[in-house]
This record gives structure tokens, sequence and C-alpha cells, in this order.
């Protein structure tokens, strides 16, 4: 399996922080933010890693992580994407690099406190179709929210204002080979963008999408300002106690 991480995007919710630089360069208490998904790979096992960035300070991701050797790595790969597509045109990038095998996608503003290699052998087990990952929030409405029935997903509803449940998807997905297929047969959204969420749904019309609840403490570093300070907050007082 092969790991992907998207850090392109403007980071508008996060100016004018992001005036000068990608927000997934932000501080996260002691390091980068790229820094937390890229460790949640490693641990897993992964050691193909696929950094897709964007905007005006992509080349800062290259003098930032090198070859990534800072992980145990021998070498990262990095691509770009040229307009705010969204995140499924941003898995699309990554089709060549997929090479055929199963992939992880983790959003670089996701920071996971969990390891989360029992899930990542799982899936590799799983014959086929995505594996997602769903977290109980206090504010369901600002993600997408899973609608469940009888252990199974049924539907997921981006940003709803009437939320089915509690249990918000984060921003992990696993996929087979065929993702690249159903990305090339999206359309784009209101807001002109391939959506994740209509790649998750055309995986559960397929009956072929799992999931895992997510234990353990998750951010979403990106979601504003407060949840920026928040995330600090939070890997302040995980990293820290280990200090101590």
């Amino acid at each position: 399996m092969k790991g992907i991480v998207l850090a392109g995007g403007l980071g508008t919710r996060l100016y004018p922080l992001t005036k000068i630089t990608n927000k997934h360069l932000l501080p996260i208490y002691d390091k980068p933010m790229i820094y937390y998904p890229i460790q949640t790979l490693v641990d897993t096992g992964i050691r193909e890693i696929m950094i897709v960035t964007g905007g005006n300070n992509a080349g800062d991701f290259l003098k930032l992580l090198g070859n990534g050797s800072q992980f145990g790595l021998k070498h990262l790969n990095f691509t770009y994407q040229a307009k705010e597509g969204g995140i499924a045109e941003a898995v699309g990038l990554c089709e060549y690099f997929a090479g055929g095998e199963k992939i992880i996608v983790i959003l670089g503003d996701n920071i996971i406190r969990k390891n989360l290699k029992k899930e990542v052998a799982q899936f590799g087990k799983q014959k086929d179709g995505a594996m997602i990952f769903l977290k109980r929030a206090k504010n369901p409405r600002e993600y997408g929210v899973a609608e469940i029935k009888n252990k199974r997903i049924i539907k997921i509803i981006e940003k709803p204002l009437k939320p089915k449940s509690d249990l918000a998807v984060i921003g992990v997905y696993m996929y087979d080979n065929k993702v690249f297929e159903i990305i090339k047969n999206l359309k784009p959204s209101k807001r002109g963008e391939l959506e994740i969420t209509d790649v998750n749904n055309a995986y559960i019309r397929a009956d072929a999408m799992s999931y895992s609840i997510l234990s353990g403490g998750w951010a979403d570093a990106g979601e504003s300002i407060e949840a920026y300070n928040n995330t600090i907050n939070f890997v302040h007082r995980y990293r820290g106690s280990k200090s101590k």
C-alpha cells in the first residue's frame, strides 16, 4: 500500500496566517503541520509516500522535507495541483504513483494520535473497495456525516444542516485502484471541485465501503483559526506529557 498526503489549497480559513505560506507549513506545537500526517503514515509501515502540494509555496515543501530522511524514508515523491480542483482531483493526480496498488490518503491538516497500523493491515486484507474513518464530533455539521443503518454506511452527506448522526468523516481514506476510474467520471460540484464525498458515496452505492470508528484523539487544524489553536493545545497535551 502507498501513502498520499494532500497539502495543497489556499488555506483561506486560516488567513492571514496563510498570506505568505501554505497552511501545512505552519507550526503545530514543536513541528510543522505536514510532519504529523507523514509520521502517521510511516508509523503504519508505509514507506512510499506522495506529497500533493499547490499554490505559491510548493517549493518550500521540498526545502523542508527533502528526501524524507528525518522520517526514516529513502525518498519522498511530490506532485503539484495547479488549481483549486478539490480533494478528489488531488487524489487523481497520483494514479501513476499508485501503480495499481491500494492507497491511503490523509489530509495534511488532520492530526491523529492513534496508530492506524491495525486498520491499514485490515484494509490490506480486504479484497477490494474502500475504508474510511469516522469520529464522533460535537460539530458534525462542519464535515461529511455518515448515515448508518444495520452497521453499514448507507450515505454520506456533506455538511448537513440536520445531521443524521454525530459520526464525522475524518480526513483519512483508503481505496483500491478503482478510485481513479471513479474520479475520472465525477462531475464538479457547485463550487467547481471534484468532491471526495462523491467518491465515497460511489463506493457506498457499490456496497464496497467499510469503516472504522476512530478511538483516541483527532484534530482538524485547518477548519478555522480557533481549530488551529485548539490543535496546538491538543498536541501540546499529548506530546508534552511524553516529555515529562
